[in-house]
C-alpha cells in the first residue's frame, strides 16, 4: 500500500482510487464537493501553465529530431491525413447512431434562448486568429494554435540551417527534459485536483440532470463507444498488431484525467506520456503527433456536431437533404480544426455551427446545462484520436525505414 502512495510507478492507480473517490464524495457529501471546487481549479491552472511550454519543447523536439524536411513533411501529411478520415468517418457513425435513436422525435423540452456569443467564422477570420499580430501577446494568452505554427517554423529553420544549429539543437532537447522532469512532479499533484473536479462534476450535475435530456446523453455516448471500437480500437488492432486488451490498458490512464477534466489540452501531457511509455511510440512521433492533434484532431467534436444537427432539425422537423449532409460534415471538419481544447469551447462552437447551417440555436441553452457531462465523452474521444493516430503513423514509419533500411525513430 505504502508503495503504491508512493511510487511514481503507481501515479495512474492512485489518479483511478481519486476517480473514485470524488464520485462517491460528489454522492454523498455534494456540499462539501461542491466547496472544495477551488482545488481542482488550481490543479487546473498549474496544468494550464505548463501548456505552452509543453507544446514548445514537445512539438520542437519532435521536428528536429524527425530528420530531414522531407521526413518532417511526409509525417505532417499523414498526420493530418489520419486526422481528417478519423473526424469523418467518426462523424459518419455519429450521424447514422443519431438517426437510427432519433432524440430530438422523442424528448419534450422546453427551447430556451442561448445566452452566449454566436459567431460566424470565414476563412479570413480563421486565418487572422492563427497568424497573430503579437507572437508573445498570442504565448501569454495561451493561444495552442499560433503556438504551434511558430515552433514548427522555428524548429524547421533548425533543421534546415543544419550543423551550425546543434547548440540550439541541444539546448532544446535539454530544456526539454527540465520541462517534462517539472511535469512529472506536477502530475504527482493530478490524483487531488481529480477527487475535487469528480467531485464538483457529480455534486453540481447530478442524476437529476439525466430526466430532460437522457435519451441525448445516451446517443451521444454509444456514439462515441462504437465511433472508437471501429474507428481507433480495430485499425489500431489490425495494423500494427496491438491487442485490443492492451490498447485498453494504456488509454485508460487518458481517459481518467480527460473525464474529469474535460479538456484536450489539460490532458496532453498525460497522453504524450501513455503514448509514448505504454504504447512505444517513438519520441518524435509523439511529441509531433499528439500536440497537433490536440488542436485539429476532434473526433469528439464529430459525434457532437453530428448528433447536435440531427437533434435540432428533428425537433423543429427541419429535413436535412445528402447535400446539406455532406456540407455539414465538410463545416464540423472546418470548425473542429480551429476548437479550443479547453472544457465547454464546443458550447460556442455548436450555436456558431448552427448558425452556418441555418438551423435554430435556441436548444443551445438546455444542451448547455448538460453539456459537461456530454464533454466527457467528446474529450476523451479527441484524446483517444491523438492516441491512436500517433501509433498508426509510427507503425507506418517503421515499416518504412525497415523496407528502406534505415534505423528506427529514437524511442
Amino acid at each position: 500500500m505504502k508503495q503504491i502512495l508512493t511510487s511514481s510507478k503507481h501515479l495512474f492507480t492512485r489518479i483511478a482510487i481519486g476517480f473514485v473517490i470524488g464520485i462517491l464524495l460528489g454522492i454523498f457529501l455534494p456540499e462539501f464537493s461542491l466547496n472544495i471546487k477551488f482545488i481542482g481549479d488550481i490543479y487546473l491552472n498549474i496544468i494550464k501553465v505548463m501548456i505552452i511550454p509543453i507544446i514548445f519543447v514537445a512539438v520542437s523536439t519532435g521536428i528536429i529530431n524527425i530528420g530531414s524536411g522531407k521526413d518532417l513533411g511526409r509525417i505532417g501529411f499523414k498526420s493530418v491525413l489520419v486526422f481528417v478520415v478519423m473526424f469523418v468517418l467518426t462523424a459518419g457513425i455519429g450521424l447514422f447512431i443519431s438517426y437510427l435513436v432519433r432524440p430530438g422525435k422523442v424528448i419534450d423540452i422546453e427551447a430556451t434562448g442561448y445566452d452566449g456569443e454566436v459567431t460566424s467564422p470565414n476563412a479570413e477570420d480563421f486565418f487572422m486568429n492563427i497568424i497573430p499580430d503579437n507572437l508573445f501577446m498570442a504565448l501569454t494568452e495561451g493561444d495552442i494554435l499560433a503556438t504551434i505554427i511558430f515552433t514548427v517554423i522555428f524548429s524547421i529553420a533548425i533543421v534546415a540551417v543544419g550543423k551550425e544549429a546543434e547548440p540550439v539543437k541541444s539546448f532544446i532537447n535539454s530544456l526539454s527534459k527540465i520541462i517534462f522532469k517539472v511535469l512529472n512532479y506536477i502530475m504527482e499533484l493530478t490524483p487531488i485536483g481529480i477527487i475535487s473536479l469528480m467531485a464538483y462534476a457529480v455534486a453540481e450535475y447530478g442524476a437529476g440532470i439525466f430526466s430532460a435530456l437522457g435519451l441525448y446523453i445516451v446517443t451521444a455516448y454509444v456514439a462515441c463507444i462504437i465511433a472508437f471500437i471501429i474507428v481507433m480500437l480495430i485499425p489500431v488492432w489490425l495494423y500494427t498488431g496491438l491487442k485490443p486488451v492492451d490498447f485498453l490498458k494504456g488509454i485508460y490512464k487518458v481517459w481518467l484525467v480527460s473525464f474529469a477534466t474535460t479538456s484536450s489540452a489539460v490532458t496532453m501531457p498525460t497522453t504524450i506520456k501513455v503514448t509514448n511509455q505504454d504504447f512505444k511510440v517513438s519520441d518524435a512521433i509523439t511529441n509531433f503527433v499528439v500536440p497537433l492533434g490536440t488542436t485539429i484532431n476532434m473526433a469528439g467534436g464529430a459525434i457532437s456536431f453530428s448528433l447536435l444537427a440531427v437533434f435540432v432539425s428533428d425537433f423543429y422537423d427541419i429535413s436535412l437533404g445528402f447535400g446539406q449532409i455532406v456540407y455539414l460534415i465538410f463545416i464540423a471538419t472546418l470548425i473542429n480544426m480551429a476548437a479550443p481544447g479547453i472544457p465547454g469551447g464546443g458550447i460556442v462552437l455548436g450555436a456558431s455551427f448552427l448558425t452556418l447551417l441555418g438551423l435554430p440555436i435556441e436548444l443551445m441553452g438546455p444542451i448547455a446545462a448538460i453539456y459537461r457531462i456530454l464533454d466527457m465523452a467528446y474529450t476523451t474521444m479527441n484524446i483517444t484520436g491523438d492516441s491512436a493516430a500517433a501509433i498508426l503513423i509510427d507503425e507506418s514509419e517503421k515499416r518504412r525505414r525497415q523496407k528502406k533500411g534505415l534505423s528506427p525513430l529514437e524511442q
